[in-house]
């Protein structure tokens, strides 16, 4: 019975830190915060092997993770003098991009940021330049968001073995 147990919490374990690797890339999954949720099983199922302070710093970081999410890209696109249609094609062409791995991950945002901007403005240097602004914030929360999963689901699998 308690090895039962133990298997079915590793497996969900496992499970929320890879669904929360994969949500590190797709928009609509809570990367982060799902695999503090299985930091959390871990910390809960195996006390004195996962520290509070570690967890203390694993929470801010989900929060400062999430809010950089939300923010970055819209900051980076108003500082680069973008307009909305630029953010709503970045994250369209996200989703798009999302179904032709892994280049369409990597360029569809780009591509669709570019023509937003380029419906806003019809300026092609500054659609050129608001896209690329938009697809380098992409990619610095987008790996932030990988390291930190990742992080975690080491963390979080360590106390098992």
């Amino acid at each position: 019975m308690q090895i039962t147990i133990y298997v079915l919490i590793l497996i969900a374990v496992v499970i929320l830190n890879i669904v929360g690797i994969i949500g590190s890339i797709v928009p609509a999954i809570p990367g982060p915060p799902l695999c503090l949720a299985a930091l959390v099983i871990s910390f809960f199922y195996f006390p004195g092997k996962i520290t509070i302070t570690l967890l203390v710093i694993s929470i801010l970081l989900c929060l400062l993770s999430t809010t950089i999410d939300y923010f970055a890209p819209m900051l980076v696109t108003k500082l680069g003098g973008g307009s909305k249609y630029a953010i709503v094609g970045s994250s369209l062409g996200l989703i798009i991009g999302f179904f032709f791995p892994p280049v369409g991950i990597l360029w569809i945002p780009f591509v669709c940021a570019l023509i937003g901007e380029l419906i806003a403005n019809f300026k092609l240097k500054k659609a050129f330049k608001v896209a690329l602004l938009s697809f380098l914030s992409f990619i610095l929360t987008i790996g932030f968001k990988l390291v930190l999963c990742t992080v975690i689901f080491f963390l979080s699998i360590k106390p098992f073995f």
